[in-house]
């Protein structure tokens, strides 16, 4: 029988149909609540180093991935993505399905009902106005939403109750569903009582519903929250959750060593010290597959990636092998996509990469790209040359521009690095595109849905007035078509060979280089239970609420 919030296993799997579930690994709806309401006196601190410095506290405006740790904390979204795919209700009530009655045949018309216990931190009532306020201002072209696409499609927002909204999609949207695991609410009552809501209090000191509370933030050292006791869902258990910024991975890994440390967060532990990592005392150390690319960022717009000859040729002059080998101590698997090895959708079959810098040189010999006095090629006044950014103090990443510089001018080629801090090179440098190229982790995926809209599709340009995160300025018509037809298909397979061509014509025009994915290191103090890996979001926080100290 299915649970009394949800749908049993076959009405979830027929739901693939209109809310566009990913298939054979994809997220299946069923109702169980998030988690289960289990209160204990939380005790304890836990201190989540990171290698990167939270820079956005308001999660509805535009962010970098490292700003989900204290998002996933403080603020809830309507629905939850578990470890398997798996949609449960977190503020809803229940996932909305045919079979309950919340969404229409067509899946045109939702209807979501909430919890009618869930407090905002300040004591206020978390009700329906606050999703309505918070999907209309994601909308908003005065407000600097991270991310429109889907949101824009929603209209004819009603607030039926306080604990039951209903609204229209303008056209049928797959991923919708996945979206909104990711949309965290935000408080009407604090927000439009301000005149500008990009300028807003809130935004530095935030309110959500979520397990941990807002305490405070040093700039370039940490952010602390700490318990939300009134908290709806299972716990939390511990009373202060610190997220400690470290720029310097070996200063970050000393200090998991040292205990200074408590858990390793994103930049996880490094392959290097993965070896004595797994040997520490009083460690948990496992290795877990990532959806983050690493990869080589091209601004398409530079003159000098304007020509795919030229894309193929840094290509073939990147030896990948070696720096996954010699850098990463082999740990990283070498990927073709951007589509995650363990989705149903990744295509195995793409072009395999090929170390070949004599076939490189053919490329721009062929392009008319001709070596000049000092060795770097020069075509139409234009030479080729390019600054490559990340994030200074990552030596891994360093050591790989290293690498990548000196094969580059084999070819004739001249990279400069030129690094920045986190909080510059992340923000308006990154979103804006004003980078030449960057060396980056990306998860490009939504939650479990292969829709990747957000990042190639041609209005997606922040930097040309669109709304999303296609920094590489990308332009494809087929893509844009493909793209468009993905959203509104429903059936797996059909979306399959969708996004099959999808990867089909990315790894053929190379706006971005692919490097490889990793099996990232994690690690903890043994003494910490909950602590559990989900591919599905871009944080190990996702859950943070189930963390807690044993022993």
């Amino acid at each position: 029988m299915a649970a009394q919030n949800g749908t049993t296993r076959r009405s979830a799997l027929k739901l693939m149909g209109i809310l566009g579930a990913t298939g054979l690994v994809a997220p299946h709806l069923l109702g169980k609540p998030a988690f289960a309401a289990d209160k204990a006196a939380p005790s304890g601190r836990i201190i989540v180093g990171i290698s990167q410095e939270v820079t956005v506290l308001n999660p509805l405006m535009v962010k970098i991935e490292v700003d989900d740790a204290v998002h996933f904390s403080v603020f809830d979204a309507l629905f939850r993505v578990m470890p398997d795919g798996t949609i449960v209700p977190n503020l809803a009530a229940e996932v909305p399905t045919q079979d309950n009655g919340g969404i229409s045949a067509d899946g045109l018309e939702w209807r979501v009902k909430l919890r009618d216990d869930v407090k905002w931190h300040d004591g206020a009532p978390f009700t329906a106005e606050d999703v309505k306020y918070t999907l209309e201002l994601i909308v908003n072209p005065n407000f600097r939403s991270w991310r429109t696409i889907g949101h824009s499609l929603v209209k004819d927002i009603t607030v039926v109750s306080p604990t039951e909204i209903t609204w229209k999609m303008e056209r049928p949207f797959a991923p919708y569903m996945s979206f909104l695991t990711e949309t965290f609410m935000v408080p009407k009552h604090i927000l439009e009582a301000e005149a500008d809501p990009n300028t807003a209090a809130f935004n530095q000191n935030p309110i959500g519903t979520g397990a941990f509370k807002f305490q405070n933030r040093v700039a370039g050292d940490l952010v602390s929250l700490v318990a939300n006791t009134d908290y709806h869902g299972e716990g939390p258990y511990i009373e202060q959750l610190v997220f400690k910024y470290i720029p310097d991975g070996t200063v970050l890994y000393t200090q998991f060593k040292s205990g200074d440390i408590d858990l390793l967060g994103r930049q996880y532990i490094t392959p290097d010290n993965y070896e004595e990592a797994s040997k520490l005392p009083g460690r948990v150390v496992t290795l877990v597959p990532s959806s983050s690319v690493e990869c080589i960022y091209l601004n398409n717009e530079r003159p000098q990636f304007k020509e795919l000859a030229v894309r193929e040729a840094i290509y073939a002059a990147i030896d990948k092998s070696s720096i996954i080998d010699a850098l990463y101590y082999g740990l990283p698997e070498s990927v073709e996509t951007f589509m995650p090895r363990t989705s149903y959708y990744n295509k195995a079959d793409l072009p395999k990469h090929e170390f070949n810098l004599d076939h490189a040189r053919k490329l721009l010999d062929d392009a008319g790209w001709v070596p000049g006095a000092d060795g770097i090629r020069v075509k139409d006044g234009v030479r080729l040359a390019f600054k490559n950014s990340t994030t200074s103090g990552n030596q891994l990443r360093e050591q790989l521009q290293q690498f990548m510089q000196q094969t580059l001018r084999e070819i004739g080629v001249e990279m400069t690095i030129e690094n920045l801090p986190a909080a510059v090179i992340w923000g308006e440098f990154w979103t804006q595109s004003q980078f030449d190229s960057v060396v980056v982790g990306i998860t490009f995926l939504i939650g479990a849905d292969p829709d990747v809209t957000n990042r190639f599709h041609s209005t997606a340009i922040a930097a040309q007035g669109g709304r999303g995160s296609n920094n590489s300025q990308f332009k494809n018509a087929r893509v844009d078509e493909l793209l468009e037809q993905g959203s509104r298909t429903f059936d797996p397979e059909a979306r399959k060979a969708i996004y099959d061509e999808v990867q089909d014509i990315i790894r053929a025009e190379l706006p971005f280089l692919p490097l490889f994915s990793d099996n990232s290191a994690r690690g903890w103090k043994a003494g910490i239970e909950g602590v559990e890996h989900n591919g599905n979001t871009r944080s190990e926080s996702w859950h943070a609420a189930a963390w807690k100290w044993v022993g």
